[in-house]
């Protein structure tokens, strides 16, 4: 499994709106230009984020996008589900697979599979914005 550009770039710009949460709205052209993103991109991510609850834009002089809960509620794990969709190495252990294999209940590389996406889904849920944060913070102290 490859989590896509859309996952890579929805987490760093909400690393990025959360460490700058502290100066009110944030411009999403502001982002992008720290982040080396498309603004244009950003807001098709920032559409689905918006929808699954994580940030909201505030509109009219001063405004921009602001996160819409704590950044210790946000895990990393909500992120990149909010825009790849269920974690899961293969088809067949998505939790909304449409399609069931029919060797399911006796092959061994599916009880892998599922083991494995789980183990990576814990550590993405293991994770909140404010620890990316902190840990972007430290990074540009050490730097």
């Amino acid at each position: 499994m490859q989590i896509s550009t859309k996952g890579r770039y929805a987490l760093r710009a909400m690393i990025d709106l959360g460490l700058h949460v502290d100066q009110g709205p944030v411009l999403r052209k502001d982002i992008a230009e720290r982040q080396e993103i498309s603004s244009d991109y950003i807001g098709q991510l920032f559409v689905e984020l918006r929808k699954a609850g994580f940030i909201e834009s505030v509109k009219g002089p001063g405004g921009g996008y602001v996160l819409a809960q704590d950044a210790d509620k946000i895990r990393a794990g909500d992120i990149i589900r909010a825009v790849e969709g269920p974690i899961a190495l293969v088809l067949c252990v998505s939790p909304h697979s449409e399609s069931v294999c029919h060797r399911m209940d006796g092959c061994v590389t599916y009880l892998l599979w599922k083991r494995l996406s789980n183990t990576i889904e814990e550590i993405l849920d293991s994770v909140t914005l404010k620890d990316l944060c902190d840990q972007a913070r430290e990074v540009v102290e050490v730097a």
